[in-house]
């Protein structure tokens, strides 16, 4: 029989198995670090630095223009100087409030010609401790008497006051200042032997009244350190850094009113029975002058010469400011030493006052109508567009005046209080202008901004004084 059939292998093995497949094995090549990956390197920073190209040109540029920043500034810094026991005075009895300054005795320094030196080079503390008041003399000055005008045959002396009655028809003069003509303002400026001024205190019942116990103690100062807060303002910054030498011989006198009074009693500051906080002496001021409280505090700012007739130099610190520094220490540093009569801060941001007027009126601290008239007699009068004295800014910065009372400071300062009465109460704009006026007052300091920074710890002011009302 044939075999006619198809043979047909048979296998244990599962053709559709998977596993029976041979899998063909896959070399991978391995990269090499070649000049191709260095290329994709490159082409990555290059990306990178196209898109940030704009802030890499802005850091260097950031970072000259806060090098040049501080060349300009005058490089000034403060180093750390000890803290003596002695000076560590607590300022507020009550309600701690965060004050980073407060407190501090570190000395602010400038480079001068390549070298770094102290803004205010006062006398080691071992002379300090040894500093006297030099002897009364000639300050060259042609005017020798200064007499202040009052009223006579006006008010009786039995008059009591009210501030409603107090202001004089169609001006900001009063009672207390007088009604200071155009005619007697030209008058003032002349400097002769002997010249009257209109100073304040013009009537008995013009205000700014002062107890007869507190004119005791204020007659018995010869060197005194004045602030004042009125219509419950600022806190009280208690002094540093003094000699044992100036506590015996300087007084340390605040103005206030019954409202800072009773502000400061609520937070816990009492007036004790010697009628001190700490170093300060309080004077509680009575029937304040003016509604506006600025003008009230020019009185003590401007006229220590009127409140202290015994005193031969003053410091007037205002209320914002911790003074940090040895009064004799200073009046020797700003006035002994180098001949001086009057003390005051150059004007950190600007020369002229025209340029001060526009920005007193931008940041609404007097109405543009009042600018406009004080700046309108201001160039009448021919004030220059940018007066320098010897050489510095004429435009100051009033928050400290060291000063010794001859009869042309005292002159000075009459003339600078009947200006801010008859235009702003922004005394940066009429400082220059009884600079430029008054030729017989040449031995001035214009000390820089340093020097001011070096003298106090600015604290800011803590809040808005209340507004006198009827």
């Amino acid at each position: 029989m044939s075999n006619n059939g198809v043979a047909i292998s048979v296998s244990d093995e599962d053709p559709e198995d998977p596993s029976s497949r041979m899998r063909p094995r896959v070399r991978r090549k391995r990269k090499k670090s070649g000049p191709r990956n260095r290329r994709d390197f490159t082409q990555r920073i290059v990306v990178k630095l196209i898109k940030w190209w704009p802030a890499l040109l802005l850091l260097p540029a950031a970072c000259l223009l806060i090098y040049e920043a501080f060349k300009i500034g005058g490089g000034e810094i403060r180093s750390p100087t000890p803290v003596r026991k002695s000076d560590n005075v607590a300022t507020q009895n009550s309600k701690a409030k965060p004050q980073g300054n407060l407190n501090k005795l570190d000395y602010t320094t400038r480079v001068v010609g390549g070298v770094r030196e102290r803004c205010l080079k006062l006398l080691p503390p071992e002379e300090l401790e040894l500093l006297e008041i030099p002897n009364l003399m000639d300050s060259g000055s042609p005017l020798k008497e200064l007499v202040y005008a009052t009223e006579t045959g006006g008010a009786s002396k039995d008059g009591t006051f009210n501030l409603s009655a107090v202001y004089l028809e169609g001006a900001r003069f009063n009672l207390f200042t007088g009604n200071q003509t155009l005619e007697q303002r030209e008058q003032e400026f002349k400097v002769a032997k002997t010249a009257k001024v209109q100073c304040g205190f013009y009537s008995e019942i013009g205000g700014f009244r002062i107890s007869d116990e507190d004119k005791s103690y204020m007659n018995t100062c010869k060197v005194v350190v004045s602030t004042c807060a009125f219509g419950g303002g600022d806190d009280l910054y208690q002094p540093i850094g003094m000699s044992e030498n100036s506590l015996r011989k300087v007084c340390y006198v605040a103005f206030w009113d019954e409202i800072t009074l009773a502000t400061q009693e609520a937070e816990g500051n009492k007036v004790d029975g010697s009628l001190f906080i700490g170093k300060w002496r309080i004077i509680i001021v009575r029937d304040l002058p003016f509604r506006d409280q600025r003008l009230n505090g020019k009185i003590p700012k401007m006229l220590p010469h009127r409140l202290f007739p015994n005193a031969r130099y003053s410091i007037w610190v205002d209320s914002k400011s911790q003074f940090r520094r040895d009064p004799l220490g200073v009046l020797e540093a700003l006035l002994w030493r180098s001949n001086h009569e009057l003390g005051i801060s150059e004007h950190g941001a600007r020369s002229s006052v025209y340029d001060e007027a526009k920005a007193v009126v931008k940041k609404n601290k007097a109405t543009p109508e009042e600018v406009e008239v004080q700046m309108a007699q201001y160039h009448h009068d021919g004030l220059p567009e940018d007066k320098r004295f010897n050489g510095k800014k004429a435009l100051a910065e009033a928050s400290i005046i060291v000063r010794e009372h001859t009869p042309v400071t005292n002159l000075f300062m009459c003339l600078w209080f009947n200006e801010v009465v008859r235009f702003t109460s922004r005394d940066q704009l009429s400082f220059p202008y009884i600079l430029w006026r008054l030729k017989g007052l040449t031995r001035i300091n214009m000390f820089p901004v340093c020097t001011r920074k070096d003298l106090v710890n600015s604290m800011g002011h803590i809040r808005k004084a209340k507004p006198l009302s009827n």
